[in-house]
C-alpha cells in the first residue's frame, strides 16, 4: 500500500469526528416552524444587541415544565429529549425519544425523532464507547499497534442506528416541520448512514488484520467490502471507501501478512490467487 494511500485513508479519522449540527427546537403550537430566539432590543439607539447566553439547563427545565402541563404532546418529549442529548445524557435523551414515538400516533413528527435517536447511536458508535468496539483504528493498516486494533465487531452497534435513520427517511414525506428541517434530514441522514456504512467495512478491514489468528479473516473482509459499497452507493465520490474497495480486493487476490510491533510476520492470509 502507497504512502499516499495511507495518507488518504488516516484522512477519515478527523471525518469520523465531526458531529453533525443539532436542530432548533420544535414548536408544538406551530408545528410549521420551529423555535427561535427572538432579537433582543437595543436599550440606546445605535448600540449593538447585547448578546444572549443560551443555558442548555435552563431549556431542559423549561421542557420538563411544558411536559408536566402538556404531558401528551410528543413534541415536548422530543424537545426534551434534543436538550439532554446535548448535555450528554443519552439514557435519559432515548426515554424521551422513545415517549414521543408513543405519544406520536399520526406519525407527524416520527421523522424527526427516529432522527434523534439514530443520532445517539451514531454519536456513540463514532466515539467507540462500546463495549465490544474499540475506538476506530482506520488507517492503522500498515503496522500493529498495540490496543490500537478493532478485536470485535458487533454488528448490531452499526445495524441499530442504521435502522432509526432509514425510518428517518422513511417518514420524511409526513414530517409536518418547517422546509428547513425537512430538507436538514433529507441531506444530512443519507451522508451518516454513508459514513456508518464506511466505518462497519473499514472496522472488518481492520478486525481481519488483528495478530492472532481466528479464521474469519477473510469472511470479514468480504463483508466488509459490502458495507463499503453500500457507502459508495450513497456517495459515489467518497474517496476513502473507493480506496478501501481496491484494497480490500487486493488482500483477497494477493493474501496478506500481518507484523507484529518488533517487525515479525505474526500471521499470513492466503489470497485467491
Amino acid at each position: 500500500m502507497s504512502e499516499e494511500d495511507k495518507e488518504l485513508i488516516s484522512e477519515e479519522n478527523e471525518e469520523l469526528a465531526e458531529n453533525a449540527e443539532g436542530l432548533a427546537p420544535l414548536d408544538a403550537e406551530d408545528p410549521e416552524g420551529s423555535e427561535v430566539a427572538e432579537d433582543a432590543e437595543d436599550e440606546f439607539d445605535g448600540e449593538e444587541e447585547e448578546e444572549v447566553e443560551f443555558d442548555l439547563e435552563d431549556q431542559v427545565e423549561t421542557f420538563r415544565a411544558q411536559i408536566e402541563e402538556d404531558p401528551d404532546n410528543c413534541v415536548h418529549h422530543y424537545n426534551l429529549g434534543e436538550a439532554l442529548a446535548e448535555l450528554g445524557q443519552s439514557e435519559e435523551a432515548q426515554e424521551s425519544f422513545e415517549q414521543a414515538l408513543l405519544l406520536d400516533k399520526e406519525q407527524t413528527f416520527s421523522s424527526i425523532i427516529h432522527f434523534g435517536i439514530g443520532n445517539l447511536y451514531y454519536h456513540q458508535l463514532m466515539s467507540g464507547i462500546q463495549s465490544t468496539v474499540v475506538k476506530s483504528s482506520v488507517g492503522l493498516h500498515s503496522a500493529h499497534k498495540v490496543g490500537g486494533t478493532i478485536c470485535s465487531v458487533n454488528d448490531e452497534d452499526y445495524a441499530t442506528p442504521l435502522r432509526e435513520f432509514e425510518a428517518s427517511l422513511r417518514d420524511l414525506p409526513s414530517l409536518q416541520a418547517d422546509e428547513e428541517i425537512t430538507e436538514y434530514i433529507s441531506q444530512n441522514v443519507p451522508q451518516q448512514m454513508a459514513t456508518v456504512y464506511y466505518k462497519w467495512g473499514s472496522d472488518l478491514l481492520d478486525k481481519a488484520r488483528q495478530i492472532d489468528k481466528y479464521g474469519d479473516e477473510v469472511k470479514d473482509i468480504k463483508q466488509g467490502l459490502k458495507h463499503l459499497k453500500k457507502t459508495i452507493d450513497i456517495d459515489p465520490n467518497h474517496t476513502q471507501a473507493n480506496l478501501m474497495v481496491k484494497y480490500g480486493k487486493k488482500m483477497l487476490q494477493e493474501g496478506f501478512s500481518i507484523y507484529d510491533e518488533y517487525g515479525f510476520v505474526a500471521k499470513e492470509i492466503p489470497g485467491a490467487g
